[in-house]
């Protein structure tokens, strides 16, 4: 059992909706394990109706798991850092679009921003891909993350080789263990699963 008692998750959700259930799941796992959530959504991840569930229902559902209230905007995330809110910040899950802000330096969202402001600590970051575009478009965005000092992945693989090719997914049940290794400094291995 992995033992995260007193540790500060931001946990930030972008537009990956049908990685969702996966993602409260994991945060619900870091629950248990002891860490207390400062719960972030995107502007598309708490504004956007899909088949997967309202934008209503998934607030509602980060902020039981969480017991506090969804920052959503970027003035509300940008004290995050300056505060010392976080010890860790998770993206789960983290889209294409996300890979590519955060390897620009682009902050335009309230997930980049939280993110920026949180690196201000020099505390890392834990990124759970979720993209159809992990081995095309969005490959040297990952690699350029890899290489970057307070980045870590959660461990993923193809999630179906035959009809999307491109496409990587987290392994959410490793986030813990993932968020534990991130605090040691590690990045988990194996990072390219079977």
């Amino acid at each position: 059992m992995i033992d995260l008692n007193g540790v500060r998750v931001g946990f930030v959700m972008t537009g990956s909706f049908c990685t969702f259930s996966e993602a409260f799941g994991a945060a619900k796992a870091l629950r248990e394990a002891g860490a207390s959530l400062v719960p972030v959504m995107s502007e598309h991840a708490a504004g956007t109706d899909t088949r997967f569930g309202t934008a209503q229902s998934h607030i509602r559902q980060l902020e039981e798991i969480c017991g506090a209230p969804v920052i959503r905007s970027i003035p509300e995330a940008e004290p995050i850092g300056p505060k010392h809110l976080t010890d860790i910040l998770v993206v789960a899950p983290c889209t294409g679009n996300t890979l590519a802000k955060l390897a620009g330096s682009i902050t335009d969202t309230t997930a980049t921003m939280a993110v920026k402001s949180h690196l201000r600590t020099g505390n890392p970051v834990v990124l759970a891909v979720a993209t159809n575009d992990a081995l095309a478009g969005s490959a040297k965005n990952i690699g350029q993350l890899l290489n970057l000092k307070h980045y870590r992945f959660v461990p993923f693989r193809q999630d179906q080789p035959e009809g999307k090719p491109t496409s990587l997914v987290a392994d959410f049940a490793r986030l813990p263990r993932t968020v534990a290794e991130a605090l040691a400094g590690r990045q988990p291995q194996p990072l390219l699963l079977g």
